[in-house]
């Protein structure tokens, strides 16, 4: 039996005339009240029935692209290529754009994430672009899959980019090339970084990690462990001690972490940082500290941004090709590429070596 306004507004506890309002958006809701019908209408997956649900299957000339900080270069660079592709040839005056591109920045918070793709299926959005690592949440991952579903159902294009791809079964009733995926080999990345200071000779390698609950800080931090595993002088709780959790992927939480860690492991002779930011933050703390770079202590950070290498000394990392991931994701968002068979297609990483990582001192 099809669910009903009236079941909506009985699960969220309002009037329908409320869960009307919330869904037209033309009236002053209550933040609550509108967070307890859009939870009411996910939870009963709930759709618009008669005129309206004719309208809704309609596409418009909306691209949505949902980052997590659009003052991140990593996001910026992505967000800037998906918006290139959106541009057409032009009758003499030059490149017009074909799609209308509106950019969500969530601040990471996954109620936003899935209120920002509530409101791009109201404006039935032709394509969406989801970037940056998923909130490893059960409850949350259920959540965006449905959600993703219905958009997905009714003919909106997804792109996940830089996030792995639905689990098996989560994509289920989505039309073929509906849901893709672009992602990083974030764990290869993080290994072969890791692999290049064991061939240094480190063997106290400090490792700031982001936040527990994403995706890309798991996938990393695997691919640290794992270059550590393969090494003969491997000892599991040496590398659970100088492991820090930072509460971000920004410079603070680099700075903040590597207090923890020397106070922790004062015998750190380099230190693996979540990303090129957060190496910021780990420098500035080393040399509060008293510690040369790279002579007392490496450093090391992911993704090769643009300030990379003009950090002092230059910074060793990984370099992720952002501004090609970010082109292709716009294209299969467009339909323009051919999606790839599976639906995934993973981006290479390069190691790029610079003047801040060195072999540890003599007895490091």
């Amino acid at each position: 039996m099809a669910v009903t306004l009236a079941d909506v507004a009985a699960r969220a506890g309002v009037s329908s005339a409320t869960v009307s309002r919330v869904l037209s958006g033309n009236y002053p809701v209550a933040g609550a009240t509108r967070n307890r019908v859009l939870r009411a209408v996910e939870e009963l997956e709930y759709v618009v029935n008669g005129p309206a649900s004719a309208l809704a299957a309609a596409s418009s000339d909306l691209l949505g692209i949902l980052v997590n900080d659009i003052a991140d270069p990593f996001f910026g660079i992505i967000a800037s290529a998906v918006q290139g592709e959106l541009e057409g040839q032009g009758q003499g005056e030059g490149p017009v754009p074909r799609k209308l591109a509106v950019v969500c920045n969530t601040g990471g918070s996954p109620e936003r994430e899935l209120t920002y793709l509530t409101l791009l299926q109201r404006q039935r959005a032709a394509a969406i672009v989801l970037t940056g690592g998923a909130v490893e949440d059960p409850e949350h991952s259920a959540a965006l899959a449905a959600r993703l579903r219905r958009l997905a159902a009714g003919g909106t294009r997804i792109v996940l980019c830089g996030r792995p791809p639905l689990r098996d079964g989560q994509g289920g009733g989505a039309a073929p090339g509906a849901l893709l995926t672009v992602a990083f080999d974030n764990r290869g990345g993080a290994r072969a970084l890791t692999g290049h200071l064991l061939a240094l000779g480190h063997r106290h390698i400090g490792y700031v990690a982001g936040p527990a609950e994403r995706t890309t800080t798991r996938h990393r931090l695997e691919g640290h462990r794992a270059a550590l595993e393969a090494h003969e002088s491997f000892d599991p709780a040496r590398a659970e001690r100088l492991t820090v959790h930072g509460g971000g992927y920004h410079r603070s939480a680099g700075y903040e972490s590597t207090r923890e860690l020397l106070h922790r492991a004062p015998e750190t002779t380099a230190v693996l940082a979540a990303n090129d930011t957060v190496a910021l933050g780990v420098c500035a703390a080393l040399r509060e500290a008293g510690l040369r770079i790279p002579q007392d202590v490496s450093v090391a950070g992911f993704d090769d941004l643009p300030f990379s290498a003009d950090a002092s000394p230059t910074l060793t990392t990984v370099r992720l090709p952002l501004q090609e991931a970010g082109a292709r994701a716009g294209r299969l968002a467009l339909g323009t590429q051919p999606p790839p068979r599976g639906g995934v297609t993973t981006i290479g990483h390069e190691l790029v070596v610079r003047a801040s990582t060195a072999p540890p001192r003599a007895g490091g």
